[in-house]
């Protein structure tokens, strides 16, 4: 497999991960989530087949808080539509795993991959299998106990799959990018685009455990919460800390927060990134989409969140992540030499 070749491979699967996690929010948001109470990484392939299987896998359902609490009154139809979203969700899984795995074994069984390439296509590999393995410890956090997954386990579900994402697009474009570039005031862009980095993927999580405790659903106002700038009972669980985890008020309130930085510092990225000599896709890209994202966050909050525009915003925010990303490898440099595909390689 060529440079050029494994570089696309790798674009196409990032796409393939942020695809996956649009398809779990969507999950969330229909509360889907606990349709399916096992786990079976073969035999859930297939979906249940005749009314038999239906009302064998409903019956599974009946038995967990979610439906006795809060929905008694569902009915089989019912059931079927929450089943598809969490049966999508999984199958798609599986194909992004294959999708990782099988080129991935070919290419390191017949030697394509140079070393930096193999330990990221290897330590991808593993990660997917954990991210698996911690979407069932998720659900499973639902099935007694609470109606609901741990906001704590949905956001390291939401986190690894970031993770993945950007391991993969990173390695893609070291292996897309040209050497040539010129690279004016790079310093400044690259320290910038690191920070706007950190508070993107940060905005994000806090984003996890909105959706994770139902937050959004709460003071559907902006700016103020509740005719305030600091929403009464922002710190009203003890201890104090558990309060940006725990409290839907203060959840909200961090999400609200980190939203706005998130607009104002990667606007100044991609004006900073367009001055330094940036792609004007990328430059311009970074304003339109943090921009539009902030327009999709306010739809999603005044309108108590509904799923299209919930599910675009969780899309963007994707799509808002791989930009800086892209940012800051641009601003870093052409790709290390020590990516070269030599004739070994290919």
């Amino acid at each position: 497999m060529t440079r050029t070749r494994t570089g696309q491979w790798l674009a196409i699967w990032a796409v393939m991960v942020a695809l996956t996690v649009v398809i779990g929010g969507i999950t969330r948001l229909t509360e889907s989530g606990l349709s399916i109470t096992e786990w079976r990484p073969v035999s859930g392939v297939l979906p249940p087949i005749g009314q038999a299987a239906w009302e064998a896998e409903f019956a599974k359902y009946r038995q967990i808080p979610e439906f006795q609490l809060e929905a008694p009154n569902m009915t089989l139809a019912g059931f079927k539509r929450i089943f598809f979203w969490e049966y999508l969700h999984r199958l798609w899984a599986r194909v992004v795993g294959l999708a990782i795995a099988v080129p991935g074994l070919l290419g390191l069984a017949r030697g394509w991959f140079p070393a930096p390439i193999r330990g990221r296509v290897i330590a991808m590999g593993f990660l997917t299998l954990g991210q698996g393995a911690l979407g069932w410890f998720m659900v499973r956090s639902g099935l007694s106990g609470r109606t609901d997954v741990s906001q704590y386990r949905l956001a390291a579900h939401l986190g690894l799959a970031l993770v993945l994402f950007m391991v993969a697009l990173w390695t893609a474009a070291d292996l897309l990018a040209r050497r040539d570039r010129a690279r004016p005031d790079a310093g400044r862009v690259r320290r910038l685009a690191g920070w706007t980095l950190v508070v993107v993927f940060v905005t994000i999580m806090a984003g996890a455990f909105v959706a994770g405790t139902n937050a959004g659903k709460i003071f559907n106002e902006f700016p103020l919460m509740g005719g305030r700038v600091v929403p009464a009972g922002y710190l009203r669980l003890e201890p104090w800390w558990t309060n940006p985890f725990a409290n839907v008020i203060a959840i909200q309130f961090n999400h609200r927060v980190l939203a706005v930085v998130s607009l104002v510092v990667v606007s100044l990225l991609g004006w900073r990134a367009w001055r330094a000599g940036a792609p004007a896709a990328l430059s311009v890209g970074l304003m339109a989409v943090v921009g539009a994202q902030f327009v999709l966050g306010l739809v999603t909050l005044l309108w108590s969140v509904p799923v299209s525009a919930a599910a675009l915003h969780q899309l963007g925010a994707v799509a808002l992540l791989g930009l800086v990303l892209l940012a800051y490898h641009w601003a870093r440099g052409g790709p290390p030499a020590t990516l070269d595909f030599d004739s070994g390689h290919r």
